[in-house]
């Protein structure tokens, strides 16, 4: 089986895919469109991290693929719901750099409180600016964090043993930890927050969250941070916000049009700004956030092609299953209709197929079933249950065990 990994995902991927007997094909850059296509031809597994674009078509035109990776936390540069329908399987990785991203944006809050790039700049022109006019300490001053899931929920409870003031808003009923307050609107926590940080998801909703209304309506001379989705904020209000001095300082990670390459030209409306830190989308790019995506990532693709489990796919139903010890292992992603099982188990019974285990989940329009049985299966009998109507895809896995 072969697996194709772009944009320089970390080598620990490679390794574990390579150790499970895949031949994999690495590449630096983001492909798109029918290059992507042209790519995937012969290829069973795909790895990604945020700037390739898994488009309908490109799954379409893609029938060997089986899983998608996404080496990195968001999943909306893949159609999610044309990869299930085909039975393709997407994983992520929730959590392997919620600590990267966090750190970097404490690290942002005091560099701007205290003004550091500008002392920086100034003492490289060989100007001695000794002075405390304007720099802050981060202590006693208030955070409001937009977007409280994994990491908006760990800068919290980092800001708070800063001693900073923790406020938060969620469209969702999350559990507020440690201190941090919960805001009943984003209005409300714009009012109250001198620091506000953006860590929401890349949905269509979230598209220009934040521009000329919202940043008007924070506080005089607020800090302001993105380390989430570049189309989250309006990029013009924002520098207009910041010549205006309503803002005293941005920190922007990711923007609404990025390079697919290291090295290829980049331009943004923020360059040039006082007090303004740009990082080309590095929040989760340590050598322990990538090692842990890597081997995170990778391990669930080993482990959805070996044993046919779906645990933390983020479109397919979630079945856990243990290392097979039965003849053959049957993965089938079915329509979520009434008597799918069965059917199929009387087509197993018909040609003497003895089930030695089963486990089955459902989810939205989907089901997925994972059947051991005791021999091997038949051409005839794995045709049969491909054929059946409700199937939108059939694996049968009959590696030696």
């Amino acid at each position: 089986m072969k697996a194709l990994l772009l944009e320089n995902i970390h080598s620990e991927a490679r390794r574990l895919l390579a150790e499970r007997g895949f031949e994999v094909e690495t590449r630096k850059g983001a492909l798109d469109g029918d290059e992507l296509v042209e790519a995937l031809q012969g290829i069973d597994l795909l790895g990604i991290r945020s700037k390739t674009q898994v488009t309908r078509e490109v799954l379409e035109q893609s029938p060997q693929l089986l899983a998608v990776g996404a080496f990195c936390i968001g999943t909306n540069q893949i159609d999610l719901t044309t990869a299930a329908d085909r039975g393709v399987a997407v994983f992520n990785a929730p959590y392997s750099n919620t600590r990267s991203v966090v750190e970097l944006a404490i690290a942002e809050i005091i560099a701007m409180a205290r003004h550091l790039t500008d002392k920086n700049a100034a003492l490289h022109a060989g100007i001695w600016d000794k002075s405390a006019k304007g720099a802050h300490e981060v202590r006693g001053r208030t955070l409001g964090i937009v977007g409280y899931g994994n990491i908006g929920s760990q800068l919290s409870v980092v800001a708070e043993a800063l001693g900073m003031q923790v406020y938060f808003y969620d469209v969702a009923d999350k559990l507020a930890l440690g201190n941090a307050r919960r805001c009943s609107t984003l209005d409300e926590l714009l009012e109250k927050a001198e620091t506000i940080s953006l860590h929401v998801d890349g949905r269509a909703a979230n598209s220009h969250l934040f521009g000329a209304e919202q940043f008007a309506k924070m506080r005089p001379r607020s800090l302001f941070l993105n380390l989430c989705r570049g189309p989250v904020v309006d990029h013009e209000a924002l520098r207009d916000a910041l010549l205006s001095g309503q803002l005293a300082g941005a920190a922007i990670d990711v923007f609404p049009e990025e390079p697919k390459t290291a090295g290829d030209p980049f331009i943004s409306s923020l360059q040039g700004i006082s007090n303004v830190i740009l990082t080309p989308h590095v929040g989760g790019s340590t050598e322990e956030a990538q090692t842990d995506i890597g081997q995170y990532v990778a391990g669930k693709l080993r482990d959805y092609v070996a044993d046919a489990n779906t645990t933390m796919s983020v479109n397919l139903p979630q079945v856990a299953v243990t290392e097979r010890m039965s003849a053959a292992r049957i993965l089938h992603v079915h329509q979520n209709v009434p008597g799918v099982l069965a059917t199929t188990n009387g087509i197993l019974a018909d040609f003497g197929a003895n089930i030695e285990s089963q486990t089955l989940n459902t989810r939205g329009t989907l089901g997925v079933v994972v059947t051991d049985v005791g021999s091997q299966l038949s051409d005839e009998l794995v045709e049969k249950l491909r054929q059946l109507p409700e199937t939108v895809s059939l694996r049968v896995i009959t590696d030696p065990v």
